[in-house]
């Protein structure tokens, strides 16, 4: 054997063992229709002066970046008709939680504010205004104790919103000096200029700090700001202050949605379907190498332990990409096998040619690769080419397929030309078999 076959031999079984390595080490992402999961249908709340094309886009987005962070895996989220949305997320057993995160508008505001009277809850609109203006509101500063209810509820008079969530430049997940969880927040430049204003005019007073025009906390104002840095407080846990900050950082919902349906899609389904894909893909396999044994005979042996290669290398790729297998997926794969056995069947039939020339084993299969490489780059670039528009033009699942498709077949490719090629010539210098 020539050393560069040597070369390729040895880095195969390397590759075999590290796929065997990352099977057994990396759990695969598993779909909703496997695994099971949350399914929410939403409506955005449109207003008749609005466009209503950039309003959904715009909440499809921002509904997007709030889940890519929340690191759910191969989530569905697509539009249905003109103003629903359809959002799957796979093993998401808390649909609370979800929709919470997902459909809250999450508009962050800073208000310029005062502290009101205790008796304010008896303040007209009309004796509002005359207090602090035509934009002034009546809010509350609720405090809560460690179990979450209600301590205490502080009148607080709103005035003019001076800053926006749209003003901000980053937020992270911090502590105050108390060591309770809170978000630390800095601001792009037009914000900090605007934050600075805020606090020089407010000294002495409160900045009331508003989520979705709830009141979460209003410190006072000692000194003016000028840093683009600030911190919010509140009774917050630890996953509401990493919900708040991944809102903030995807932005606010351009309008407010309401949620029409949500379901918890239950693990049986999955489980059923895991076992019966199993089933049949077992089935499958076993039934194409017996025909590929009983066609080629030893031929057939060294087509059956690529395909088993095949196999290996497919499933590794799909976890090392962090590829989510779903049904279509699965077909996916099994589709891609017969292509594998099908570039298999075009190898032995031109080597079978080459012989039937006089050439010895050697040389026919040399030529019969050579021959038969063409045909089979073509078929599979196609098929390939295919690939790539089902992902490009499709959602959800017809993507997961366009993806275990085009590993499927880039891996296919790579087992026929090198693996295949390597295991006959291995039948050939040790004098296995002496023709196909």
């Amino acid at each position: 054997m020539k050393l560069s076959k040597k070369i390729t031999l040895m880095s195969i079984i390397l590759l075999v063992a590290a796929s065997i390595v990352v099977l057994i080490k990396i759990p695969i992402n598993l779909g909703l229709d496997l695994q099971g999961g949350s399914r929410l249908i939403l409506e955005a709340q449109i207003k008749k002066n609005m466009n209503i094309e950039d309003a959904v886009a715009g909440t499809l987005g921002v509904i997007r970046s709030r889940i890519d962070s929340l690191g759910v895996a191969e989530p569905i989220i697509q539009r249905k008709g003109i103003k629903q949305i359809i959002v799957e997320l796979p093993g998401v057993k808390e649909p609370k939680r979800a929709i919470k995160l997902i459909g809250e508008t999450a508009l962050l505001e800073f208000v310029e504010a005062e502290w009101a009277p205790a008796d304010a809850r008896i303040l007209t609109k009309e004796k509002l205004e005359i207090l602090a203006g035509k934009e002034a509101r009546l809010g509350y500063v609720v405090s809560k104790d460690k179990d979450g209810n209600v301590v205490s509820e502080r009148p607080i008079i709103l005035k003019r919103t001076a800053l926006t969530g749209a003003d901000l430049k980053g937020a992270s997940p911090g502590t105050d000096s108390y060591g309770r969880p809170s978000v630390s927040i800095e601001f792009n430049a037009q914000g900090t200029k605007k934050f600075r204003d805020v606090t020089a005019k407010s000294v002495g007073k409160p900045i009331a700090i508003l989520l979705d025009g709830k009141v979460i906390s209003a410190p006072n104002v000692e000194e003016s700001i000028s840093g683009g840095q600030a911190q919010i407080t509140g009774n917050f846990t630890a996953y509401e202050v990493r919900d708040l900050v991944i809102k903030l950082k995807a932005g606010a919902l351009p309008v407010p949605v309401k949620v029409i349906s949500n379901k918890i899609i239950g693990p049986t389904l999955g489980k059923d379907s895991i076992e019966k894909s199993k089933k049949a893909g077992l089935i499958g396999f076993v039934l194409v190498c017996l025909f590929m044994i009983y066609f080629y005979k030893k031929p057939g042996i060294v087509a059956s332990i690529a395909l088993i290669i095949y196999m290996l290398f497919s499933l590794a790729v799909l976890k090392i990409f962090n590829a989510t297998l779903t049904l279509p997926g699965i077909a996916g794969l099994i589709l891609t096998l017969g292509i594998a056995v099908d570039a298999n069947v075009i190898i032995f039939e031109r080597i079978k040619e080459e012989e039937a020339r006089g050439d010895t084993l050697k040389s026919s299969i040399d030529k019969g690769f050579k021959i038969a490489f063409r045909t089979i780059l073509d078929a599979n670039v196609t098929t390939l080419m295919s690939a790539i528009v089902l992902f490009w033009l499709g959602t959800g699942t017809i993507k997961g397929f366009a993806v275990t498709l085009s590993i499927g077949i880039l891996v296919s490719m790579f087992t026929a030309i090198f693996v295949t090629h390597v295991l006959l010539d291995l039948v050939s210098d040790f004098k296995i078999s002496k023709k196909i």
